[in-house]
């Protein structure tokens, strides 16, 4: 009797057979489309995958029953058993499978901890919340965010993750964006910013040709202007350090909020750096397939921008 050839799944084959993923054909809401997917499941059970956080709309873990759905969007059920609750005032985690975590990080968290600052971090924290499934698993670095900078940020949950992203950095991360508020009105309505950067100690100093510094490039758009203030949308070619921060004040335009790099030559009405990373879009370093994150623009930024009428104009 001839032995059957045992098939051996590939990383990529174990990750997408983990959830089970259905394509929006039409409009209706997401507890409609459940129900319509799975008729055998009650109305209960379908409540309870969504208080689990094991359905995702484009990657998105989502838990309103009503969502909109829209045709083209994709509906994924994850099959892993057991995903630990996560609350934090400092964070939520935006996807997760076995291979990354995507977090939306809120600004005055650290990333990760340096030899000079070793309090909690995005990374201790999802350290602690990985480890209630298992005391082996961990957490591993593949970029960072500035303490206030919020926003969208990936960390691996293996080495062998962790050095595909950092290694293939490039190839793999298509659009990182960030939305900034900059002190007085943007001159050019879109330029790119190109310099070499130096960190010779906790500053990092700025210059326009090869001084043995790292090359930074920085596509910007403009996209608001008002009561003295630049609504812009950054592009980076480059992940320096403080990038965007060095090279907004290099046009005159420092950011609000940044103490550092010249921005605090005004009140800063929002008590935060106004920096947030709000879109990540990459391929996924297991399955290939592309992954693409969006946030809103922090509401904070955009009541910078409301015009207030002259108190006489009020009476």
């Amino acid at each position: 009797m001839e032995k059957k050839k045992r098939v051996r799944r590939t990383p990529a084959d174990k990750a997408k057979a983990e959830y089970t993923g259905y394509l929006v054909k039409e409009p209706m809401e997401l507890m409609e489309f459940l129900a319509a997917r799975m008729p055998d499941a009650s109305r209960t059970k379908l409540k309870t995958l969504l208080s689990k956080r094991v359905v995702y709309v484009d990657n998105v873990i989502t838990t309103q029953f009503n969502f909109p759905l829209k045709p083209g969007m994709r509906v994924q059920i994850s099959k892993v058993k057991g995903r630990k609750e996560f609350t934090h005032r400092l964070m939520n985690i935006v996807y997760e499978d076995a291979y990354i975590i995507v977090i939306e990080k809120k600004e005055g968290l650290l990333s990760v901890a340096t030899e000079r600052q070793k309090e909690r971090t995005a990374q201790s924290i999802l350290n602690e919340y990985v480890q209630r499934s298992g005391k082996q698993h961990r957490i591993f670095v593949v970029h960072r965010l500035d303490r206030d900078t919020s926003g969208l940020m990936m960390f691996a949950k293996d080495e062998k993750t962790q050095r595909t992203l950092r290694d293939n950095w490039h190839d793999i991360v298509t659009d990182r964006r960030y939305v900034a508020v900059a002190t007085g009105e943007m001159e050019k309505s879109h330029d790119t910013v190109v310099s070499w950067l130096t960190d010779k100690t906790i500053y990092v100093s700025n210059s326009t040709y090869d001084d043995g510094g790292s090359k930074s490039i920085t596509h910007y758009r403009t996209i608001k202007r008002g009561n003295g203030l630049s609504l812009i949308e950054l592009d980076l070619e480059t992940g320096r350090k403080n990038q965007i921060r060095v090279h907004l004040q290099s046009l005159g335009h420092p950011l609000i909020g940044d103490g550092r790099y010249g921005g605090d030559i005004a009140p800063n009405p929002i008590n935060r750096l106004a920096l947030h990373a709000f879109k990540l879009c990459f391929y996924h370093p297991v399955t290939n397939e592309l992954m693409e994150f969006e946030t809103p623009y922090p509401s904070a930024f955009k009541k910078l921008f409301i015009k207030h009428r002259p108190a006489a104009e009020q009476q």
